[in-house]
């Protein structure tokens, strides 16, 4: 991936992360997240073309755990353009990347995903990935916590004074 990448490659995930099909992520997509995963994971975070046009991307980082040995190679986003979707293009990314974190001597490749995206956990499972473990997200709306309320009211005010 290269800088002048980073704009197709949110565009693409702005696509794939939808708040309708995958809400986690669509609430953790955003422009910075991708900036600061490029600027300090550069090397494992990569791109797929089809010509001049970005396809897919496969985005990881390293992860060091104090008092531990281990070291770990988190795959955080992978995602393919519908149109290139079952071609191919997710399991090059995924396998260039492991190699990429096996250089990097990674013992163990992590990955998360949504327990309903039925696609992407088959995916996973036919690399290779297992030992999985549920997690729960919970949300919690505070538009009727009274704090947000107080808050929004005196937002308001300001703008018509």
């Amino acid at each position: 991936m290269q800088l002048k990448d980073i704009p197709a490659v949110f565009e693409l995930g702005q696509s794939l992360f939808t708040a309708e099909k995958l809400p986690t992520l669509y609430r953790a997509w955003d422009e910075h997240e991708l900036v600061a995963l490029f600027d300090t994971e550069e090397e494992t975070c990569l791109v797929a073309e089809s010509g001049e046009q970005v396809v897919g991307f496969a985005l990881g980082r390293m992860m060091d755990k104090p008092r531990n040995a281990w070291r770990y190679g988190w795959l955080e986003w992978l995602g393919v353009d519908a149109r290139h979707k079952r071609t191919g293009v997710a399991t090059r990314l995924l396998n260039q990347l492991t190699n990429l974190f096996i250089e990097r001597d990674a013992r163990i490749v992590l990955v998360d995903t949504a327990a309903q995206d039925h696609s992407a956990l088959a995916f996973f499972r036919k690399h290779g990935f297992g030992q999985e473990i549920r997690h729960v997200y919970l949300s919690h709306n505070l538009e009727n916590h009274p704090r947000y309320i107080e808050r929004k009211d005196a937002q308001l005010g300001d703008e018509w004074e």
